[in-house]
């Protein structure tokens, strides 16, 4: 995994089935990662509302540069489905996004396998990560321990998956209890009970993220790494805003502060604590603390 960052090659295989069971439609992935090397560990990647798996490309060629295979799955409030906030079955999707990516973990070794490039034999399946943006980043937190308080106030079952090692949750909605009007209308479920969340992960938040569903500015979006136990990191990059120099694509509508050298941080912030996490360390995650000292961004951990 020593080779230079962007040198390496990569290549990306789509679309791919995963089996599952009531879904009104399949259940799709991409599958990008380095052309060569071995032991390579994984990322399972889960986008944000409205996105796809072929969104994104900024983080996931980034990441497979350095070194993972990283697997997308296209959730079903993707646009390309035309699922949004009024329809009836809008209300479950949040359970069925968290079973997309358990099918995803599930069923990791047909994906490779389907996938050639000998990722079947290629990448280690004992380190993976889950990480997730925005909505992306809910599921993501359950797949760590995170539970989904109802409307009631009764906490969630646990969704927590045995194989994964560690996470990175970015631009994450914190706990419920600041909820606009509109959210708690539209998004009743966006209510996280970060108390169980123990595994290993890694929080970025921007400065600027001020979230139309909530009354509480850019601090709710560190909700998780402030009210989770164990092992935690804190990246707060001071100017980011939700898509945080545009992590889902060049120039897209969603994008309000466009900035290169930003998407490359979260990026690499998320491979070099991985591997740190690993134990696959090339000495990144130190440069990435080293880089804070600058004044753009700040780094906690506990």
């Amino acid at each position: 995994m020593s080779t230079p960052l962007l040198e390496r090659r990569i290549v990306a295989v789509k679309p791919l089935i995963v089996p599952t069971t009531d879904r009104p439609v399949p259940l799709a992935v991409k599958v990008t990662a380095p052309v060569d090397g071995d032991n390579l560990p994984l990322i399972v990647f889960s986008h944000g509302n409205a996105w796809s798996m072929d969104g994104y490309e900024p983080l996931v060629d980034r990441w497979a540069a350095a070194g993972f295979v990283v697997v997308n799955p296209t959730h079903l409030d993707s646009r390309r489905h035309g699922i949004g906030f009024d329809d009836p079955r809008f209300v479950d999707i949040w359970r069925i996004r968290i079973s997309d990516v358990h099918a995803v973990i599930d069923h990791l070794d047909d994906i490779l396998s389907t996938a050639g490039h000998d990722l079947g034999t290629r990448a280690d399946t004992s380190k993976l990560a889950a990480v997730g943006h925005s909505w992306g980043g809910q599921t993501v937190g359950t797949l760590l321990g995170a539970r989904v308080i109802d409307v009631d106030g009764v906490v969630g079952k646990d969704f927590s998956h045995p194989s994964v090692r560690a996470g990175a949750l970015i631009a994450t909605a914190g706990t419920g209890d600041s909820l606009t009007d509109f959210a708690r209308e539209h998004l009743p479920f966006m209510r996280p009970d970060f108390s169980r969340m123990s595994t290993p992960a890694l929080v970025i938040a921007g400065g600027k993220d001020d979230s139309a569903l909530s009354t509480r500015g850019p601090e709710w979006l560190t909700d998780a790494y402030h009210l989770s136990p164990g092992p935690k990191r804190l990246l707060y990059i001071d100017d980011g805003e939700h898509t945080l120099g545009g992590i889902a694509g060049e120039a897209v509508h969603e994008t309000t502060d466009e900035d290169p050298r930003r998407v490359e941080l979260v990026a690499d912030a998320v491979s070099a604590y991985l591997l740190d996490v690993f134990g696959l360390s090339t000495g990144e995650w130190e440069k990435i603390a080293v880089g804070a000292a600058e004044g753009a961004y700040s780094i906690d951990g506990k």
